[in-house]
């Protein structure tokens, strides 16, 4: 469907996963979409996650059956989808009889391993620890785990991607534009946003608005729509830390707390650890969300507990925290807050509908999207059918799914380019690593080395192509080069992203 006299089918307001999900799934299926996001896209909670497409082992003991076999399902579709920023990992869980018994897990394992139809995954496996080369960095009263599968994702990149396929089919993105009013007209939507650079006002009429805000979704309803809701999010803040990788192989690792939650220490950038998270209330700013010092000693006591290597606060190199905004079912502890989602319509066929959404999470992203879309096709009868299981995110066309292949494909058409630098380009960007390269032919085609595998090349491709506006936009979320550079190459090349801004606006 195509805007009517400016009038547009669908307005999503935020760019995290769910909004650039569902932005991507109304545009593909022939509805007119514009999607705007207040800061950058995934700056909030989609890019401050655990980084892992999961079906929630942990949720089974809250019966969280649906949610589990759903999340499970989708891993898969979605390892076909992206296979250049999701590939599977394998998980080591040292068991301690003083948290869960044995048999409780396996049963649990049993049911990870079946209740999604896994097919591409490897299956659960016991270790013994005193032989396996997995348990080399484990304690030795340790001597017992158990080994599954899960998937890694580029949370960040995930969402990029989606809003880019979103906008190959027509929609319109807009980052750094917030949604100041919007008030209902019979069956339309008065709609005015405002560039949060220039402080422009912009006016738009659309058949229906969605709220994928996230922490904010209750503030778009109250004082951006002017409306109630008797649903809400719980904020619960989850915070990790990041250290150098200390155990060798490809392997994670999940431990058990006494409090019974669970720890993931992945591998993370080759050299590098994620570690987290914790579940705590949250009832500050999302904005100014940041890891405290009591959640920091409670991740590194937990590692402690397994280890042999004992960190300490020197050992971090990073660390970051994420609000995540879940459906509030009133639960008395944080971690038994559902992950699931619920959607809420304000409208019928007179008024123009507000479609909210309450929770969710990364794994669950496109069946949400198609659920959303299946609240709203009483009011867009002609829309099209669900068309993302079988779809592919940019850059994830390749034979198989196969990474390794595509990578290997890649290394003799391209073999002027160091290793390093070629694999960096293949996992972020996929088959549209030709786009990134396009006629470069030497070393010397890639620009200024900002540090690391960081070249001038990709800077301007990730500004020309991407939404980046700012040193951070890339550092820290397009890329993860900010991880790699010292403190100042980093000042270097945000005085080099400055340059480029002045020069932009001398040209206008």
């Amino acid at each position: 469907m195509t805007a009517d006299k400016g009038i547009i089918d669908l307005f999503v307001i935020g760019g995290g996963v769910n909004g650039a999900g569902i932005a991507r799934d109304a545009a593909g299926r022939g509805l007119s979409v514009v999607m705007v996001e207040k800061d950058d896209l995934a700056q909030g909670t989609s890019s401050r996650s655990g980084k892992l497409v999961h079906g929630g082992l942990r949720y089974l003991e809250y019966y969280e059956f649906r949610l589990v076999r759903e999340a499970l399902i989708e891993r898969e579709v979605l390892l076909n989808s992206a296979p250049h920023i999701i590939w599977p990992m394998r998980f080591v869980l040292p068991h301690n009889p003083a948290d869960r018994p044995a048999w409780l897990v396996r049963l649990g394992l049993v049911l990870y391993d079946h209740l999604g139809g896994r097919k591409r995954l490897p299956g659960t496996r016991s270790l013994n620890l005193r032989t396996a080369p997995e348990g080399a960095p484990i304690k030795p009263e340790y001597t017992k785990a158990f080994e599954y599968s899960d998937c890694w994702v580029d949370d960040a990149r995930l969402v990029l991607l989606n809003a880019l396929d979103a906008k190959d089919k027509g929609a319109e993105i807009l980052t750094r534009t917030a949604c100041t009013t919007i008030r209902r007209d019979g069956r339309l939507w008065d709609i005015e946003t405002t560039d949060q650079r220039t402080g422009a006002k912009r006016r738009y009429r659309a058949r229906c608005v969605v709220n994928t805000a996230g922490p904010w979704v209750n503030d778009v309803i109250g004082r951006v729509a002017g409306l109630n809701s008797a649903r809400s999010v719980r904020l619960v803040k989850g915070s990790h830390i990041v250290t150098r990788k200390f155990w060798e192989g490809r392997q994670a690792y999940l431990v058990q707390n006494p409090d019974k939650r669970v720890i993931f220490i992945n591998p993370y950038q080759d050299d590098l650890t994620l570690i987290g998270t914790t579940d705590i209330p949250y009832d500050g700013r999302p904005e100014d969300v940041a890891p405290d010092g009591n959640e920091i000693d409670y991740l590194l006591k937990s590692v402690n507990r397994y280890f042999k290597q004992q960190l300490t606060r020197d050992d971090i190199v990073h660390s970051f925290s994420g609000v995540r905004p879940l459906y509030d079912d009133n639960a008395e502890n944080p971690s038994a807050v559902t992950r699931d989602y619920i959607f809420e319509v304000d409208g019928d066929g007179e008024r123009a509908p507000l479609l909210s959404v309450f929770g969710g999470k990364i794994t669950t992203f496109r069946k949400l999207s198609e659920h959303a879309l299946e609240k709203i096709k009483p009011f867009f009868p002609a829309m099209g059918e669900a068309w993302t299981r079988t779809g592919t995110l940019p850059g994830g066309a390749m034979p198989n799914a196969d990474f390794d292949q595509f990578l290997g494909d890649m290394k003799r058409v391209y073999p002027w380019l160091p290793a390093p630098v070629l694999k960096h380009y293949a996992r972020l960007y996929g088959s549209r690593l030709t786009r990134l390269l396009g006629d470069a032919c030497g070393m010397g085609d890639l620009g200024q080395c900002f540090g690391g595998v960081f070249y001038e090349r990709e800077a301007f491709f990730l500004i020309s192509e991407e939404w980046a506006e700012t040193a951070e936009d890339i550092l820290d979320r397009r890329t993860k080069h900010g991880l790699a550079l010292s403190d100042s190459e980093r000042a270097a090349f945000a005085g080099w992203m400055e340059q480029r801004r002045v020069q932009a606006g001398a040209a206008e």
